[in-house]
């Protein structure tokens, strides 16, 4: 094996093969969200803001909040089995939270923000975004 060769396997290895990476679209859907390797870790920012309402209160316009370029997935890690586990960002309250999250299908990433005990939270559903739907 060639040097160049060699280096071309270690950067493939070092690089996270999960298949969360794509567009998705939050539970709440006011948000699509773009996961990506950051380092060995997978990252999300928002990509497109779908509304810009309280997830509490469809009635209240969120004024002075973060939107495009927030990023929402905070240094995921591989845990294995296709779990990962990292911290996410509730832009609307400006908290933060551990979270795991992991395929539940192509096209379905089942995301579980908690507080604590990874076994106490609420599991959100994202839907994965089309490339009809990223036209918008």
């Amino acid at each position: 094996m060639t040097r160049m060769a060699l280096v071309l396997a270690l950067c493939c290895l070092a690089a996270p093969a999960a298949a969360q990476t794509g567009r998705w679209k939050t539970a709440a859907e006011t948000a699509e969200v773009e996961i990506a390797p950051c380092g060995a870790r997978l990252c999300g920012s928002i990509v497109r803001l779908l509304s810009n309402r309280s997830m509490s209160d469809p009635n209240v316009e969120l004024k002075n909040v973060p939107g495009v370029g927030t990023q929402v997935l905070i240094d995921f890690e591989d845990e294995g089995e296709g779990q990962w586990a990292g911290q996410i960002f509730n832009r609307e309250t400006g908290k933060t939270y551990r979270c795991t999250m992991k395929l539940r299908s192509a096209e379905e990433l089942e995301v579980h923000p908690y507080i604590g005990i990874r076994w106490i939270g609420q599991t959100q559903i994202w839907h994965r975004v089309g490339e009809a739907d990223n036209r918008g």
